[in-house]
């Protein structure tokens, strides 16, 4: 009665301590060897199940192997002694034998579903964190891709307006200014077009990262600059292919941040030369002013204007670099390879 009441109380806590159970089980098989009638099978097999479902299939195979090998041997030597009967010690055998092994083929296929649906949701939630962190990080390429495309914009056409609104104000004549005020207006028109145009692309959800405003626009920006007071030239050498719309927005921001930056930070400079030259496999576009050879200063720009242009750069498959010309001014260079479908149009 003892042994009845230990074994049930040690099933309660079956599924919190697997491996003790097992062993109360064990030893409770063993008590049950000098018993008159050995019936501890039932609980073996029970803790069996127990184990290989709250453990592992592994733990179950290693645990009734050698629980099975101690009776085997325990319930030997007992019938060799005369201890119990040959029947009895047979029967013994068999009977905790095929409990241990039938609790453990269930437990084992129980066990491993559980464990299998586990993995399944334990993977569902890492696919669920996945998919936040790559929504993420898509929304903050797509706010860059926004501001980059944005700073493009406005940023070469307000110091347009700007360096034109303070000649207009520093003129007294109003024949001379009327057509600096034109040109302010002209700009501010072309800058609320290209915004619309952009704007209007990037709410599309099929729209490609590279695809707004892929125009030549290389002449309107050295227009705009010589409009400002800027002694501004454009020499394009070479046969111009027909570019992809990539190249083509490539070249156009690299001409329009190098001659904006000339306007806004080179000290003293007059002249803004732009060359832009056409070969078979790549093109190269220069942008050299005349003023002191001093860098932007990074408080003075939010960062996406040579940040935004060497990704717009490498995402065509270009390099650019920027600095100190060979004698005064500041230098801004890139090549930006011509791919196959260049080629091939």
């Amino acid at each position: 009665m003892v042994i009845v009441v230990l074994a049930c109380a040690s099933l309660l806590v079956r599924r919190r301590y697997p491996t003790l159970v097992f062993s109360c089980a064990v030893a409770v098989a063993f008590a049950y060897l000098l018993a008159p009638a050995p019936t501890g099978g039932p609980m073996l097999g029970v803790a069996a199940y127990t184990l290989a479902v709250h453990r592992s299939a592994r733990a179950c195979l290693i645990g009734v192997s050698v629980a099975l090998g101690a009776l085997a041997v325990s319930v030997a030597a007992l019938a060799l002694t005369g201890v119990i009967g040959p029947m009895i010690a047979w029967n013994a055998l068999v009977g905790e034998g095929l409990a241990a092994l039938i609790g453990s083929l269930i437990g084992t296929n129980v066990g491993n579903r559980h464990r299998y649906v586990a993995a399944l949701i334990d993977r569902s939630r890492q696919l669920v964190v996945e998919r936040d962190q790559q929504a993420r990080l898509a929304a903050a390429a797509e706010r860059d891709r926004i501001a980059r495309e944005l700073h493009d914009i406005v940023a070469h056409s307000l110091t347009v307006m700007v360096a034109l609104a303070e000649g207009v104000a520093a003129s007294s004549d109003i024949d001379r200014a009327r057509p600096g005020a034109t040109a302010i207006a002209s700009t501010g028109r072309e800058a609320l077009r290209d915004m619309r145009a952009t704007l209007g692309i990037l709410r599309e959800d099929d729209a490609a990262p590279l695809a707004p405003l892929a125009r030549d626009t290389t002449v309107e920006t050295v227009d705009s600059a010589r409009a400002a007071g800027f002694d501004a030239r454009l020499t394009v050498s070479g046969d111009r292919p027909e570019l992809s719309s990539a190249v083509q927005l490539a070249i156009s921001r690299i001409v329009q941040e190098g001659v904006t930056n000339a306007m806004r930070h080179a000290r003293g400079a007059e002249r803004i030369d732009v060359r832009v030259g056409y070969g078979p496999d790549a093109v190269e576009v220069d942008i050299v002013d005349d003023g002191e050879p001093v860098a932007p200063a990074p408080t003075s720009s939010s960062g996406y204007g040579l940040r935004g242009l060497r990704e717009r750069v490498v995402l065509a498959g270009g390099t650019v670099t920027a600095g100190p010309g060979a004698g005064r001014g500041w230098r801004v260079h890139a090549r930006i390879p011509l791919g196959q479908e260049n080629h091939d149009r």
